[in-house]
């Protein structure tokens, strides 16, 4: 048996021009047909992820793409974003087909319904306003379906621009032919009855509308899609303070650190990378990494993570891993890696449109051909019965059966809390059935408040939140804020304090009224000679309870404590209650302590805990459900969620967390309250009913339409007015979202 081990190296491609997922498959395809190549392209973020052997030039992968009709360049890791030109575009088009559009299609309807109001020339006057329309407002289908045809296949911009082109030919021919005479039957009626020879660009300039606002919706999406990433790359620091041989610091850029390099990190700045401590004390808020919301105290030769911030104390920091090795950078390939893996799932119309669009071509193409030569119509008849097929098989209402929904239930989701960024969300809400919820910042409020006072014996408990408030007021750590926030809703005067010093991570300490004041952990208080044995029974019982305690002395004495937690939201045990009567599983997942984690899970009433874990253990406990045969939820609101979010079936953020964490989510959750939680499942649910309803109604319209357009007994102008009225259907079904009730325990329904 051969020894040898098969050597890739991995490429990454930025590919443009892709419209739809199928376009995604077919990058893949020619990617993956090279030899010694895997591909996986994601179509969300535009980008191409390729294992190729190292003897095969980029180059060669470049031009494999774009003889598949796309462009492609490589992506370098240091390069900026930039910015999405799409969607600007569409907006500009969008923008100006509605200006000239619906002023168009006033006056059309108004020639037709009002004969007498019709003045000469008003053909011309119509014409005139929908060539715009049809030709740069609705250039990218037409571009997309030359493109297609180049490379011998098909897609829906191709039954878009043919369907356009063809309307909008056949109605110039029919006004040049006439001297603009021939128009739309009188009456309603007779516009049903009106055989070939009609006008009806205005149905040309509608579809144009319908389709570039879909394209808009879709576009903006995908933009969404990559702002996980973005956010990630904007958590570290931009430059550090380093440390040369010399013992001169000075500021450099982050990208020219190295391993082994010392570096300064002062009270509130960014560690800039991976490393250990070499000296100084600080407390550090490691929130945004590991989501616990009590600052970590760290000295000599503890480990500390970049992008997390110091609160207190100036250390000296040895560079451990640096670039793509940390672990902020680690996160952000863990959130790519989730996204590509959720892009992988083609849509429903995407699918079937592969098989849809030939077959209405070869129809259309069919319809005419065996008029002329088997039944030897003339040519406008026959031309007339083909372009029928190409206007009732547009698929505007296929094209408007997701985005319709989308928006009727994203103005809904605002009225209650809840953004839904796009079809991934719909899906996978169908299916959940375990929503795992992060603890700080999403069960909990993510800030430390007092739950308890405890007083030595003899001691005044007025007296004593005074010297404490007049300390911690001069303090930044953040128990030192809920300590003076706690104090000053109980007395009314705090005194000024003198001497004041702070030992970074364990207290402060301070002259008070003439007293000597320290407050801190128990550790400080005994070293500075405090017996702390009355408190011990009170500690050991806080920490069971997952509670914080500091303790106060004043000259020497102990004189009392404070025990402090993570504020829990008051709505967290109804909202668990609400997904549980769902039938769903709960299962609270906190990078915290055990006994804080488990002390929140038996108030709010979850299944399962799963406490004290790591960033990347969180996307692996995520994952390890998934390969379970869970479909899983996750909601949280910190960095440390993002990969979770990501890896999850149905990612949810809270507002009140990082933009990273929101960029990572499938559903943004803008209500500072977790009942939106429920309600936004059930909200999902009842979108992804409406788009397949919507989609059901599209295709079997087409499927229906199809063989009385091909017979002849569908004038163009007919099914013109049929693929409208399939698009109000459509409209109108989506239309009942915005009467979504989240107290509908109905709309749960999967």
């Amino acid at each position: 048996m051969s020894s040898a081990v098969e050597v890739t190296r991995s490429v990454e491609l930025a590919v443009g021009g892709m419209t739809c997922a199928a376009c995604a498959a077919r990058v893949e395809r020619r990617l993956n047909k090279l030899p010694g190549v895997t591909a996986s392209v994601n179509y969300a973020t535009e980008k191409a992820a390729v294992q190729a052997p190292p003897e095969l030039p980029v180059a060669a992968l470049v031009a494999e793409v774009e003889r598949a009709g796309y462009q492609a360049r490589p992506v370098r890791r240091a390069e900026p974003e930039r910015p999405d030109d799409r969607v600007r575009s569409l907006w500009r088009r969008l923008a100006v087909a509605l200006l000239i559009g619906v002023p168009l299609a006033d006056l059309s309807l108004t020639m037709v319904l009002a004969p007498s109001l019709r003045f000469p020339g008003w053909q011309w006057v119509v014409a005139a306003l929908t060539l715009p329309v049809v030709t740069w407002c609705a250039w990218p289908f037409h571009r997309k379906a030359v493109t297609a045809a180049r490379h011998g296949t098909s897609s829906m911009d191709t039954l878009v621009s043919l369907g356009i082109v063809a309307a909008s030919a056949w109605s110039l021919y029919t006004i040049f032919r006439t001297g603009g005479g021939a128009g739309h039957p009188d009456g309603a009626l007779g516009l049903l009855l009106r055989p070939a020879g009609s006008v009806y660009l205005d149905v040309a300039a509608v579809v144009t509308i319908f389709v570039l606002a879909g394209r808009l919706f879709e576009a903006k999406a995908k933009r969404a899609a990559g702002d996980a990433l973005r956010a990630l790359a904007m958590l570290g620091a931009r430059d550090v303070t380093v440390i040369d041989a010399e013992g001169a610091e000075r500021r450099v850029p982050v990208a020219r650190l190295r391993v082994g390099d010392r570096f300064v990190v002062r009270p509130g700045e960014t560690i800039a990378t991976d490393g250990t401590v070499l000296s100084g004390e600080s407390a550090i808020d490691t929130s945004a990494m590991t989501g616990e919301s009590w600052p970590t105290e760290v000295v000599a030769g503890d480990p500390v993570t970049g992008g997390t911030t110091a609160v207190a104390g100036r250390l000296v920091v040895r560079a451990t891993r640096v670039g793509a090795d940390t672990q902020l950078s680690q996160l952000v390939s863990l959130v790519e890696r989730a996204q590509t893996d959720k892009a992988r799932v083609q849509r429903l119309a995407d699918r079937i449109s592969a098989v849809f669009v030939p077959v209405v071509l070869l129809l259309a193409v069919a319809t005419v051909a065996v008029r002329l030569l088997l039944f030897g119509q003339p040519f406008e008849p026959a031309f007339s019965a083909g372009l029928a097929v190409l206007i009732i098989a547009c698929p505007c209402a296929l094209g408007l059966a997701t985005p319709t929904a989308l928006l009727a239930a994203s103005g809904r989701g605002a009225q209650l809390g809840i953004f839904l960024k796009g079809h991934q969300a719909l899906e996978a809400a169908r299916a959940v059935d375990t929503v795992v919820l992060d603890k700080t910042g999403t069960l909990t409020t993510g800030r430390m408040s007092v739950t308890d006072l405890w007083l030595a014996a003899g001691v005044d408990r007025d007296l004593l939140l005074r010297r404490a408030a007049a300390v911690e007021h001069a303090a930044e750590h953040p128990a030192a804020r809920a300590i003076d926030a706690y104090a000053r809703r109980v007395v009314a005067e705090i005194p000024a304090v003198d001497e004041f010093g702070a030992v970074a991570g364990l207290g402060a300490a301070g002259r008070v009224e003439d007293r000597r004041v320290v407050i801190g952990s128990a550790r400080m208080l005994a070293a500075t000679g405090v017996d702390t044995t009355a408190a011990e029974p009170r500690l050991a019982e806080w920490e069971q309870q997952g509670r914080t305690g500091v303790l106060v002395a004043v000259d020497g004495a102990l004189a009392g404590g404070f025990a402090l937690a993570d504020t829990l939201r008051p709505e967290a045990p109804d909202a668990v209650a609400e997904l549980r009567r769902m039938g769903l599983r709960t299962v609270l997942l906190s990078g915290d302590r055990k006994a804080a984690a488990t002390a929140v899970a038996e108030r709010v009433g979850v299944d399962e805990v799963i406490a004290e874990v790591l960033p990347a253990d969180k996307a692996a406990v995520v994952a390890d459900l998934r390969r379970g045969g869970r479909s899983v939820a996750m909601v949280g609101d910190g960095v440390n969620d993002a990969p979770a979010l990501a890896a999850a079936h149905l990612g949810l953020a809270v507002v009140t967390g990082t933009d990273v964490a929101i960029a990572a989510a499938d559903v943004i959750l803008v209500r500072d309250d977790l009942m939106v939680v429920p309600a936004a499942i059930r909200l999902a649910r009842a979108t992804l009913r409406t788009i397949r309803g919507n989609l059901v109604w599209a295709f079997g319209y087409n499927l229906a339409a199809l063989p009385v357009a091909a017979a002849g007994l569908l004038n163009p102008l007919i099914a013109g007015g049929a693929m409208a009225l399939s698009s109000l259907l459509v409209v109108s079904n989506s239309l009942r979202l915005r009467g979504f009730d989240r107290s509908d325990r109905g709309s749960s329904a999967r």
